[in-house]
């Protein structure tokens, strides 16, 4: 098979041969640089592999540039990195591993190719290119990874029972694989996640939450998470998720599959941004449906107030899932909380108070909500979801419209509590906290405009009525 090389990459790839053969070690091209090369997909990452020391190599490598490049190492595990203008280069030793039954940590020691190749998660990986000088450009290939690349057939080199107890990561791995590169898994290797899915509970939520982050990243994130679902995995590491799932129906009246409505939404939503935590919060928008579902006689099954119970959920699932605990997370949480906000401006006559409180409460979030909603636009009804559609593009024009004239997105109330305690001399307080949101409702429901003078004369005037005098 015929692999084309940037310019960049070969010469690259001629000066780790050289340092190589000055060292009078074998080193072969390995794993996903060679995968990537041959599917047509771009890539910054070159991991070499050498029958010898991985760390020598690396810093004889660095010597055949100009200027040397540092070599980053970590002699535990016996690997090194250097980085040539935007391509990062990781070498290590061929190596084989053992691992016991309580730990993904494996003991290593020296090995041969085949050694390396076999240790390797999937055949798609295991393929390696000669770097020689006797056979350079060769590619070797004894797991038969072409073969699973041509037929997009996601499968491991050993039997994948063992593949996956030793290292019960490879299971969402190849998942995540699957997902981005729009390959089937092979029947064995699924069923061997299936009956090795409880070995997920020794990994690390950070690892978990990195593939999960991956999967939610891909073209179309539905493909991982429903073969999370349909493999048990989720339900470990996801339960909240798994609970969405499935309709129930009392007196012939059911409601949708919130799994697989969100799971659209999802999709919908990878479609307009790439925003990782905008996708987040396409997965939580009805995380709280399970627990606010009631059936209600003559009218059917509601979820009243799953958007306020979800806002609350999110700081739990994002610590569970071992996800960041700061802006990325309020984010997630206020569109949650606001989701159902613009939904609902459809469905009545919008006033331009309801739509000023809108662009206040979502301030700068507001673009990120819109396309949430319009993703959480689902039905196999097409002409429905165009009349839902057309009546949403009504919401965003009014919200354009109040927008340019009270310009509230990034608006703050100009009666600060500051002011008000000064004015009043009153200290820290409930007062202080009530006369200030009575200025800012009377703001958003337009009795007042908003510049300070006239919030000023409204705070006194309401600071009369209840008994709070101005210090002289």
């Amino acid at each position: 098979m015929c692999i084309h090389y940037a310019d960049k990459e070969l010469l690259i790839l001629n000066k780790i041969a050289t340092a190589a053969g000055k060292m009078q070690v074998s080193c072969f091209l390995i794993g996903g640089f060679v995968r990537d090369s041959i599917i047509g997909r771009n890539t910054k990452d070159i991991d070499i592999v050498c029958i010898g020391d991985g760390i020598a190599l690396a810093h004889k490598v660095a010597e055949e540039f100009t200027p040397v490049p540092g070599v980053n190492y970590f002699k535990n595990f016996g690997t090194a990195q250097i980085k040539v203008q935007d391509i990062d280069i990781e070498f290590v030793g061929a190596r084989k591993e053992s691992y016991t039954y309580d730990s993904r940590k494996p003991k290593v020691e020296s090995g041969t190719l085949e050694d390396d190749q076999d240790r390797r998660d999937f055949t798609i990986n295991a393929l390696a290119i000669s770097l020689n000088k006797e056979n350079f450009g060769e590619l070797i290939d004894p797991c038969n990874g072409v073969h699973d690349i041509t037929k997009k057939i996601i499968r491991t080199p050993l039997p994948p029972v063992q593949t996956f107890s030793d290292d019960p990561l490879r299971m969402l791995r190849a998942i995540r694989f699957a997902n981005q590169l729009n390959f089937t898994i092979e029947e064995k290797t699924f069923e061997a996640i299936i009956e090795n899915k409880e070995r997920i509970k020794i990994v690390s939520g950070e690892r978990i939450a990195d593939e999960l982050n991956k999967i939610l990243l891909c073209k179309k994130p539905s493909i991982g998470f429903d073969l999370l679902y349909k493999s048990g995995l989720l339900k470990i590491i996801f339960p909240q998720m798994v609970e969405l799932a499935g309709a129930e129906y009392i007196d012939g009246k059911g409601h949708k599959d919130n799994f697989y409505h969100t799971l659209q939404v999802v999709d919908n939503i990878a479609e307009n941004t790439n925003n990782l935590w905008l996708r987040w919060a396409a997965v939580l928008h009805d995380i709280a449906k399970p627990v606010t579902k009631k059936f209600e006689e003559g009218h059917g099954w509601t979820f009243h107030g799953h958007e306020a119970v979800g806002g609350r959920m999110v700081p739990k699932i994002f610590a569970k899932l071992k996800l960041p605990q700061n802006d990325k997370m309020r984010f997630v949480r206020k569109l949650v909380e606001l989701h159902l906000r613009p939904i609902g401006l459809t469905k009545e006559n919008i006033t331009d108070s309801a739509i000023r409180r809108l662009l206040f409460d979502a301030g700068k979030d507001f673009d990120a909500l819109m396309t949430l909603c319009s993703a959480d636009i689902t039905s196999k009804n097409k002409q429905k979801v165009q009349r839902y559609l057309d009546n949403f593009e009504l919401v965003r024009k009014r919200c354009a419209e109040v927008e340019a004239s009270d310009q509230l997105r990034n608006w703050q109330p100009p009666i600060t509590g500051e002011v008000i305690m000064q004015t009043f001399n009153l200290p820290p307080g409930r007062v202080v906290g009530d006369l200030k949101n009575i200025i800012r409702e009377a703001i958003l429901e337009g009795e007042i405009p908003g510049d300070y003078d006239a919030a000023f004369a409204f705070m006194v005037q309401k600071a009369a009525v209840l008994g709070i005098l101005a210090k002289q």
